[in-house]
């Protein structure tokens, strides 16, 4: 599993021009599911990311979690996070689980999320998103497990 975490003062994403998730202050989280990604690489990779410290404090000191924060988080399909383009001009997608595989993944990520006191929404799994944020700091922040 791949996670691009992104703190923002606000997201938002669109399908076919309809706002389908909105922020404020919060989580823009780009995931990326492998073949052999299970529940149990689920439950850590949100584990991790509801307690990364990477909030402000009152000393403007990275010192709290989202959930310190009282942030929300969407959360966004993205396949492409697997892309490997060491060969060639076009890239390869081999290394992403098929959608029959990521999409429950996905959905329990964003479930467990939430779970945990996160407000989630999500974009829509398998469609054409615009993605949009503004990205506070800038703050980015790559895992993978």
């Amino acid at each position: 599993m791949k996670a691009v975490i992104q703190r923002v003062s606000q997201g938002r994403v669109t399908v076919d021009e309809s706002i389908v998730a909105e922020i404020g202050l919060g989580l823009m989280i780009l995931l990326g599911v492998a073949p052999e990604d299970t529940l149990a690489t689920v439950s850590q990779t949100v584990e991790k990311i509801a307690h990364l410290r990477i909030f402000e404090d009152e000393e403007n000191k990275m010192n709290r979690s989202v959930l310190d924060a009282r942030g929300g988080a969407i959360v966004v399909s993205q396949f492409t996070l697997y892309a490997d383009s060491s060969r060639g001009r076009r890239p390869s997608f081999i290394g992403a689980a098929k959608p029959d595989i990521a999409e429950p993944l996905v959905a329990a990520f964003a479930e467990q999320l939430s779970a945990l006191g996160v407000p989630t929404q999500t974009g829509v799994f398998g469609a054409h998103m615009q993605v949009a944020l503004v990205n506070d700091g800038p703050v980015t922040i790559v895992l993978e497990y």
